[in-house]
């Protein structure tokens, strides 16, 4: 019998994923006893290196997604300037392992449960003790005893699990009366991919396919046109499975996407079509990325319709943009066009009721498996949206240790106290603002305007705020002051402009935008950190003239920084010392509680 190795936690998050390393990062920053139980030996799921899709998000001007992705995203423009996906499993990777707060499982499979039937609160008919997973590497069962957990491993491993109830395909047009040509419900659903690119070399490079390899001509790429030599292929049309089990097929599907992929590479090398000679076979990937499987059932149901019609929920905690990017069930055989485009009111905004288990006690959920239905999650499912519904999930179960209360008792009674938690970490939601405390209110401001103590920290349309109006300029060595009457200063709260539409960063819009490269050409462009980000700044305090260094930081990366200070002071002062390159530096909040 295999060794067996119990662990306690306050959560255990099942997927390491962007959306499962948001819930745990999030989660163990505000004290939460974290377990993070991840299959694969990397983390990052669908954007590891082991699948390399990209990290995509809301379209439209200022709606970049904050929070701990932007985080990641600083840190990886600072170590990983020309991309390299080695780099950025690593910064991945040191993301989980610097929260003292994590202990991380890799290589370990979720494969069992243990749950306890009964009547519990707001009509929950079970509960989950523990979880079982497989650890590869050691040969040991382990076992995680957990007051909460949260399934973020895209297939929603914990509903056959456990019992929660799920969904899986596509609705009905008149179910939710969404707008799809759907009549009659199914189980069809977006396929699954394994991806093929390549890099430039100086030197001709021969490509042999290997006999299994998929014979394709220029016909099978219609309405797709490969082209390696623009920054924006990933050959994300390489589709399978949609109609077939999304699950139990994965593996026959990935012994029929490998050889798509190399046929694909043999097309692109040898049929003299694309002056190809000197590009080599980079990243062939035998690890499927998935789309779509279960969905778990939550209090609400998201729909194609709160989307479109731009539904403001009141218990906003997230907010997505993609466009509604439906793929044909037969993926890559589906003659004609791949996929349906419609572009979304980005940002729209997300509701927390979709995040927990409708009939588990103690269930979260984030990513592609959250409540909703298929017509909405062909543009919820996007990983830069999934890792705002991880954050989300994360304070919510914060609170919900905090206050020993059951997920929904979270959206009944701590809501407020959530919305502000994921503002003060930098997390964007379109309805609100930020509080700022009266004494800051009130506080003769120095070297600065009000804009800076307006509670909105990005320039966007829904505040009425523009580049320009949304900050203020300021010389390098500058300093901002608020002085006031002695007063108990809660926490400081600074954003710094990252240059979120990414203006400053070389390249084309998909250099720009993303964080990781496909096809690799010798003139790829070497990123650099955002100029408009300052890189050296000092905030001190005082009171009664005596001053104290509060935090002094050197080679900044962060965007935004929540300060908890819990200590009387008259004055506070924030000088801007260097930024990245440029010559001056935007300044967007300084405020405080």
């Amino acid at each position: 019998m295999l060794e067996k190795k119990v662990l306690e936690c306050d959560l255990c998050v099942v997927g390491g994923g962007i959306a499962g390393m948001c819930v745990a990062i999030s989660a163990a920053r505000e004290g939460v006893k974290v377990v993070l139980m991840h299959e694969r030996p990397v983390l990052g799921g669908n954007a590891s290196s082991e699948i390399r899709m990209w990290i995509c998000g809301a379209k439209g001007e200022n709606n970049r997604e904050t929070g701990i992705l932007e985080e990641i995203t600083l840190e990886n423009f600072y170590r990983n300037p020309t991309k390299s996906w080695a780099i950025w499993d690593s910064i991945l990777y040191d993301f989980v392992r610097r929260e003292k707060n994590i202990t991380l499982l890799l290589n370990t499979t979720c494969m069992d449960a243990k749950v306890s039937n009964g009547q519990y609160k707001h009509g929950r008919n079970i509960k989950i003790e523990s979880i079982t997973g497989y650890q590869m590497t050691t040969q040991r069962m382990i076992e995680v005893v957990a007051k909460y957990f949260s399934d973020c491993s895209g297939d929603s491993i914990l509903a056959p699990l456990t019992g929660a109830e799920f969904r899986l395909g596509r609705e009905s047009k008149d179910e939710y009366g969404e707008d799809t040509t759907v009549e009659k419900a199914d189980s069809m659903t977006m396929g699954m991919s394994c991806l093929v690119y390549g890099r430039e070399t100086l030197n001709d490079v021969k490509f042999i396919a290997p006999s299994f390899a998929t014979k394709l001509t220029e016909k099978d790429f219609e309405h797709r046109n490969p082209d390696i030599k623009t920054e924006a292929e990933n050959f994300w049309y390489l589709e399978l499975g949609g109609n077939r089990d999304s699950i139990g097929d994965t593996e026959e599907l990935r012994d029929e996407l490998v050889p798509l992929a190399l046929g694909t590479w043999d097309y692109v090398k040898n049929s003299g079509k694309f002056n190809t000679e000197k590009w080599d076979l980079d990243f062939l990937g035998f690890l499927p990325g998935k789309r779509e499987s279960r969905r778990m059932v939550g209090e609400y149901v998201i729909t194609q319709r709160d989307i479109s019609d731009g539904k403001v929920f009141e218990d906003e905690i997230a907010f997505g943009g993609w466009p509604l990017d439906d793929h044909f069930p037969g993926g890559f055989y589906h003659r004609g066009v791949p996929n349906t485009n419609f572009s979304t009111p980005a940002p729209y905004s997300l509701p927390y009721r979709a995040l927990y288990s409708k009939n588990v006690d103690n269930l979260f959920f984030a990513g592609r498996n959250i409540s909703m239905t298929h017509m909405a999650m062909s543009s919820i499912r996007v990983m830069a949206t999934c890792g705002l519904l991880g954050e989300a999930v994360g304070k919510a179960v914060s609170i919900a240790v905090k206050n020993e209360c059951t997920p929904h008792d979270v959206y009944l009674s701590h809501l407020d106290t959530l919305q502000s938690l994921l503002l003060d970490e930098d997390c964007f939601l379109p309805s609100m603002s930020r509080k700022v405390g009266n004494v800051c209110k009130k506080a003769v401001l120095l070297g600065a305007n009000d804009i800076i103590r307006n509670g909105q920290d990005r320039a966007h349309k829904k505040y009425g705020t523009t580049e320009k109006t949304s900050k203020i300029i300021l010389n390098k060595n500058d300093n901002i002051s608020y002085r006031f009457d002695k007063a108990h200063i809660g926490c400081v709260h600074i954003v710094f402009d990252s240059d979120i539409n990414r203006i400053t960063i070389p390249g084309g819009i998909v250099e720009r935008t993303h964080t990781t490269r496909a096809n690799i050409s010798l003139s790829a462009p070497v990123m650099h950190m955002p100029t408009t980000l300052c890189k050296d700044f000092t905030l001190t305090a005082s009171l009664d003239g005596k001053t104290e260094d509060i935090l002094c930081v050197k080679n900044n990366r962060k965007r935004c920084y929540h300060i908890p200070l819990n200590k009387e002071y008259d004055t506070l002062t924030l000088k801007l010392e260097e930024s990245w390159g440029g010559k001056e530096i935007p300044l967007i909040s300084f405020d405080f509680n």
